[in-house]
């Protein structure tokens, strides 16, 4: 049987204590099977992001592991951070990648979400393709509220886990479990240390508030650089890649009389999203992604396979 590979890329509610961090991140370095491709900390959003490619089996033992570590370490009574959240391992996605198709990462996802829920006591939620509830596709509906606000709702049918009783972990509150496609996530960040403008011009980003498909948006303020973020992740690039994205953050900062500082890739993120913006900034006519040496060296060693 072919290998399958796929990628994860767990969030976990810890972005300012080095040595949890370090911990968390260990079983995704020693898991034989797993391999680490990045992880970085934000200490004003406190969020640990992971990016990880492996077989599923060997992959699922990892996250289990780190998951272990920071219900242990993560007190969500206590945590405070920019970013949205509903748990210590706040959200689990996967993504198919090799010999294997969106439908057995469903499978995966739910299989895994009982597992999880059984083994750590965390109550779980389904989201993207492996929602069970319509309702649910959308992580930003499933985390409505955040932490506080669902300790509160969990008790109510229409926001009841979809695995466990209705209620919180004590301390890990609960985790979210799906399947999606490569999602990037972009930053851009502003002149400004005002949170409005970036809550402004993520509004007029997003899908949700009818700006651009396939684009989720939030502001947060970066206190310690004195500056805010539209924090966004675009969920298909290819429908609205990252330079239309950029350009609209531009034309909109230009109405607050602020303009962009720089932007960041968070994370793991295909090479063609890069490479549409390089054409479009380049005005390159006709290009091709096989002129690019390392790709197209990539492809011949795929082929040999």
């Amino acid at each position: 049987m072919a290998r399958q590979l796929i990628e994860c890329v767990p969030n976990f509610s810890e972005g300012r204590r080095p040595a949890v961090i370090d911990a968390i991140v260990a079983p995704f370095q020693n898991t034989p099977g797993c391999y680490l491709f990045d992880h970085r900390a934000d200490a004003d959003h406190n969020r640990l992001v992971v990016s990880l490619v492996g077989e599923p089996q060997p992959v699922q033992r990892a996250l289990l592991a780190a998951a272990r570590i920071a219900i242990e370490h993560i007190d969500m009574r206590t945590h405070r951070g920019g970013h949205p959240r509903i748990g210590a391992v706040d959200v689990i996605p996967f993504t198919p990648l090799k010999n294997i198709d969106m439908p057995a990462c469903v499978a995966l996802a739910r299989e895994f979400g009982r597992r999880y829920q059984e083994e750590t006591g965390v109550p779980v939620y389904f989201y993207e393709e492996a929602a069970l509830r319509p309702e649910r596709r959308r992580l930003e509906a499933v985390r409505k509220g955040q932490y506080e606000g669902l300790k509160e709702a969990i008790g109510r049918p229409q926001r009841h886990p979809d695995v466990g009783p209705p209620e919180l972990h004590p301390r890990a509150g609960a985790t979210v479990i799906g399947a999606r496609r490569f999602l990037v996530a972009y930053n851009i960040n502003l002149d400004t240390d005002d949170l409005a403008v970036a809550k402004k011009i993520a509004a007029a980003l997003r899908a949700s508030s009818g700006g651009l498909c396939h684009v989720k948006g939030i502001g947060l303020s970066l206190t310690d650089r004195k500056m805010v973020q539209v924090s966004l992740n675009i969920v298909d690039h290819e429908k609205n890649p990252l330079y239309r994205v950029q350009e609209m953050v531009r034309a909109e900062a230009r109405r607050w009389g602020v303009h962009i500082v720089e932007s960041e890739v968070y994370g793991m993120v295909p090479a063609a999203a890069l490479l549409s913006s390089v054409q479009y900034y380049l005005q390159i006519a006709g290009f091709d992604p096989g002129q690019v040496i390392e790709l197209r060296l990539l492809e011949m060693m795929g082929q040999r396979d």
